[in-house]
């Protein structure tokens, strides 16, 4: 629906030229039930003169069997259009109003307030770039408002403006809408979101929505279109990363194949380099096709078929990224889910996963905590019911490709579907990789209990089990140390494992980089074979830098605190360089490591170790009895 304009009727042309480029803004409206949402769009069309003739003679003739405004027209009858949202007047399904002015172009969307139709709320929050939130003057702030407001913040949505409706019934009183507005700017900043633009309104009456009100003189911010007409979103746009998810080959003939889709952040050139991905083959873009003819160039939002200089094996739900911009890949996901189904989800439970990486089979590992939607505090759940708002892990088949949803909403998305009636349950967020710490074993499994005690083994082999975990940074004696302290609990005929973090990636953590999601599966590798080593009775030492003090403790919890002791190994960093065997130091220098704990990266130096050596003077044999005589002391190890 377009604005009046005198070049409709004198240079058509030149109008659709002129509404071709404009801006265009996708605006979200909700909060609770009967706050006037419907209402609000309707007079926002009807004073802003974008309701057809024909159109307000059928709302005249509805308002007089549906309406509830009595002898006046019922606006938000324009946005209900199923027959059981004006019976009950309701609004079930979200409802889309497409219109502009002499500025911009909308896309408004009506979301409903009913707290079992919030899944079809997340619906129109996918894509929306501002939320307007109605809050009814007489009643303030509600869950459902809350509720809204924070899956709006969740799916990405940092415009905000927060509309206080009806402030007509309450006199238009000032100091409550100040009240108002305190609350909800309190609330919104929980959220991390920017300072919300408030105003007071009255949509029956369109006080404050398309002209300034005669009633509010205490207010003197523009009203509603003028500042949907002038917020600035352009910042919103994904501009950096390429992203460009495959939605169809396209193969009319011999001589050209094409890969459709719509761009979903950065930008895309003839003759630039890309990656397909996930099968990593390099190629270049030779054509940006589009049904008005070729581009140079296209960027987020842009719908476009490319080609390639090259035949390489990209398919549906592949996507093309920039060179040295790779998405993140994981089997195992952190994500924040919003359950949108009748039946209750439950750890465990089998679902599909429908991404821009096609469909994968899914299973809901953990679920961490409930969100509380009035306090924003996190509450242990054991299931997740209808409209639920949740933290979880996910555990994918097949390695999925994406980015956090706080960098890239299409990346980062994603829908749970049941499998058996192909109903959608959920939406989800993505926030990262899981931390493998956390992950549940499958429920088919359990541990296998030994025949021997732990006292039948501690007198055998005359030792208490523990854990060694010598740690400091590169060049401090961790390797040298560990192998010194190996040999004198040998020669004391007692049985330990050393654990050297080089040896661990040489083997079992080989796949491993070192980024610091990396370096915390290394570490909890370790964990796990030093626990199992410990069940064993045998003491196990671990030369690791575990530079970050909260994966220490996790080593510590996994094994359990009464079987770790850590060693902290220190040096001055002349003595550390000196040392250094692979000349790290060096290449983090140059700028040609980017990885390297104390120097490129933060080590967090234990506040409170069991035991701190100096190891500058380099006196290995006075390092390893003061770990002994610690272990004698703890009862660990027989005095003789």
């Amino acid at each position: 629906m377009a604005h009046r304009s005198e070049l409709i009727a004198s240079d058509i042309e030149g109008y659709l030229a002129q509404h071709q480029y404009k801006d265009l803004l996708r605006v979200l409206t909700c909060g609770s039930v009967d706050d006037g949402k419907s209402t609000l769009i309707g007079r926002l069309l009807h004073d802003a003169d974008l309701v057809y003739e024909d159109h307000l003679a059928a709302l005249i003739a509805d308002s007089a069997v549906h309406g509830t405004t009595g002898d006046n027209l019922d606006l938000a009858l324009l946005t209900d259009g199923l027959k059981a949202e004006r019976e009950q007047g309701i609004t079930i399904d979200v409802a889309y109003r497409y219109f502009s002015t002499a500025r911009r172009k909308f896309i408004v969307a009506d979301a409903p307030g009913h707290v079992q139709y919030t899944r079809n709320m997340v619906t129109g929050a996918s894509n929306s770039q501002l939320s307007v939130i109605l809050v009814d003057a007489r009643h303030g702030v509600l869950d459902q408002t809350r509720r809204h407001a924070y899956i709006a913040a969740l799916l990405g949505i940092r415009h905000v403006v927060i509309a206080v409706n009806k402030i007509d019934l309450v006199g238009y009183s000032r100091d409550r809408f100040d009240e108002i507005r305190s609350e909800c700017e309190r609330f919104e900043a929980h959220l991390g979101l920017a300072q919300p633009y408030v105003l007071p309104i009255a949509a029956v009456t369109g006080d404050n929505v398309v002209r300034p009100s005669t009633h509010t003189p205490w207010f003197d911010g523009p009203p509603l279109l003028e500042y949907l007409e002038t917020v600035d979103v352009r910042g919103d746009l994904a501009r950096d990363h390429l992203r460009f998810p495959v939605q169809l080959v396209l193969r009319p003939d011999l001589d050209f194949r094409g890969y459709a889709g719509t761009v979903a952040s950065g930008w895309v050139s003839v003759g630039q380099r890309v990656v397909a991905v996930p099968s990593g083959l390099e190629t270049s873009v030779e054509r940006i096709v589009t049904f008005d003819g070729d581009l140079e160039e296209a960027g987020p939002g842009r719908s476009v078929t490319i080609t390639l200089s090259d035949d390489i094996d990209l398919a549906r739900g592949d996507l093309l990224v920039a060179p040295g911009e790779l998405p993140q890949r994981a089997h195992d996901l952190e994500v924040t889910l919003v359950w949108m189904a009748e039946e209750p989800a439950v750890p465990g439970q089998q679902l599909l996963l429908r991404s821009i990486n096609r469909l994968s089979n899914v299973s809901l590992r953990a679920i961490h905590h409930r969100i509380d939607v009035r306090s924003l505090e996190d509450q242990a759940a054991a299931s997740l019911e209808l409209n639920d708002i949740a933290r979880c892990q996910l555990s994918v088949d097949r390695e999925l490709q994406f980015d956090p949803y706080t960098g890239n909403p299409a990346t980062g998305s994603f829908i749970l579907v049941d499998r058996l009636s192909n109903a959608t349950v959920a939406a989800g967020m993505i926030a990262g990789p899981a931390s493998r710490w956390d992950l549940e074993p499958a429920g088919t499994l359990a541990r296998q209990p030994s025949t021997i005690t732990a006292e039948e083994r501690a007198a055998r082999l005359r030792q208490r089990p523990c854990t060694v975990v010598l740690t400091g940074m590169t060049g401090a004696g961790k390797s040298t140390i560990a192998t010194a302290l190996e040999r004198r609990l040998f020669d004391r005929r007692h049985s330990a494992l050393r654990l050297d973090g080089e040896d661990l990636r040489i083997g079992i953590s080989r796949d491993l980089g070192f980024a610091d999601e990396d370096r915390s599966e290394n570490l909890r590798r370790a964990a796990e074979i030093a626990q199992l080593a410990n069940q064993q009775g045998l003491i196990a030492i671990v030369a690791v830098q575990a530079p970050a003090a909260s994966v220490r403790d996790r080593i510590r919890d996994l094994v359990g605190g009464d079987r770790y002791v850590e060693v902290y190994l220190d040096a001055p960093e002349h003595v550390r360089r000196a040392r250094d065997p692979h000349d790290l130091y060096r290449l983090a220098d140059e700028g040609e490591l980017d990885h390297l704990p104390g120097a490129t990266t933060e080590y967090q130096v234990p506040e409170n170790p069991d035991l701190r050596l100096d190891t500058a003077p380099e006196n290995i044999e006075e390092s390893v009895d003061s770990i002994v005589a610690l272990l004698i002391e703890r009862r660990y190890l027989p005095e003789d």
